[in-house]
């Protein structure tokens, strides 16, 4: 029996991944309540697999006593002399049992439970593993699909990506290679669920941390990212090396870095924005691709006008209002963009004030 447990622990450990020890261990217990239900009614039954030649022992476990009321779970100091010579009064001791068809009965009795021992193990090295992927992105394929999600293939585990996390217009068959963002890890009766995430913010930034050395080394750091799912983001980065393009290292030589990660993203546009503590430098890049003439700020209510040439009107905006949307959320500001001839009217109006006097003026008049 021995070399057959060897041989079942040696291939478990092997495709499941599960240390020899731990599964030693669940398959004593295993073995344990299976002697238990088979043979006995007691509970002073012990069962140990040895760690060297994997040979089973099974024994009663007995209290030493002067008197023995309870022959079953107490033995007297003569007797217990005889098992153990080292026996002493009030220790115990472990008296091997010899149970017939032992090898046989336990071992089919015990292979249910080994097996739910086993499962049960392995749901748990699955959850240590990907737990501790919380927050990073992970390839796999597309194995089925249902209603309202795909199962997808990770190594030795099966995550889930819920198909409301996935980009407009994207399907996927079976067999489809795909790379997703883990969003958590939650422990149900079925084991470990792995959630994955296509939609995420933070799938885009890291997408750029495996695409860029410069961003896994610290180097440049992402300061913070916006996005609006299948359509657009803006990610704002920064370094302190002077000598480093912080947007040039994210867009790569020819822009390989850059449209890796947009062919990843099935087009999403990605504006990538150098981060700088001057408000007004940065309310105009994260208006990103409009050119800005003008900013005005008001720092006690974080609202800024923004004059943009006519033409450039539409493409500071943008469809649906999204560049200054996405451009507000970047960064913490309100934003109020107008085209110059607007802002010249405004002027004229206001007899030639600043644009900060005027955004200042503007305030009260919009909220009365």
């Amino acid at each position: 029996m021995s070399k057959e447990l060897r041989y079942i622990i040696d291939q478990i450990s092997h495709e499941k991944g599960i240390s020899r020890e731990t599964l030693r261990t669940t398959i004593e217990s295993a073995m344990l309540t299976a002697v238990k239900r088979k043979f006995t009614k007691f509970d002073n039954i012990g069962l140990t697999i040895s760690p060297i030649d994997y040979e089973v022992s099974v024994f009663k476990i007995r209290s030493v006593v002067d008197t023995v009321t309870d022959n079953q779970t107490q033995v007297s100091l003569e007797e217990a002399i005889a098992i153990s010579p080292d026996a002493s009064l009030g220790c115990t001791i472990n008296e091997p049992l010899d149970i017939k068809d032992f090898g046989r009965i336990a071992a089919q009795t015990a292979k249910q439970v080994i097996m739910q021992k086993v499962r049960e193990a392995e749901r748990d090295v699955i959850y240590d593993k990907f737990a501790n992927k919380v927050g990073t992105v992970v390839s796999g394929t597309i194995i089925r699909k249902d209603r309202f999600s795909y199962s997808v293939s990770v190594g030795k585990a099966e995550a889930v990506l819920p198909v409301k996390e996935t980009l407009q217009r994207e399907h996927f068959k079976n067999g489809d290679i795909i790379r997703a963002y883990i969003e958590l890890v939650n422990t149900t009766n079925k084991g470990p669920q792995i959630v994955l995430s296509r939609i995420s913010t933070n799938f885009v930034a890291a997408l750029f941390k495996m695409e860029v050395p410069e961003i896994s080394d610290n180097i440049v750091q992402i300061k913070d990212v916006v996005r609006e799912p299948g359509e657009r983001t803006k990610i704002a980065v920064f370094t302190k090396d002077s000598t480093i393009d912080p947007i040039g290292a994210c867009v790569g030589m020819k822009g390989t870095r850059v449209q890796a990660i947009v062919r990843e993203l099935r087009g999403e546009r990605i504006d990538i924005i150098h981060w700088t503590p001057d408000l007004r430098l940065y309310i105009a890049r994260a208006l990103t691709p409009a050119e800005v003439d003008k900013i005005g700020i008001n720092e006690e209510d974080k609202t800024a006008m923004v004059v943009v040439d006519d033409s450039q009107l539409s493409v500071a905006i943008g469809k649906k209002g999204q560049n200054v949307k996405l451009a507000m959320k970047l960064t913490g500001w309100d934003i109020d963009i107008i085209s110059e001839s607007r802002y010249s009217k405004i002027r004229q109006d206001k007899s030639d004030k600043s644009i900060d006097e005027i955004l200042q003026e503007r305030q009260p008049e919009e909220q009365s």
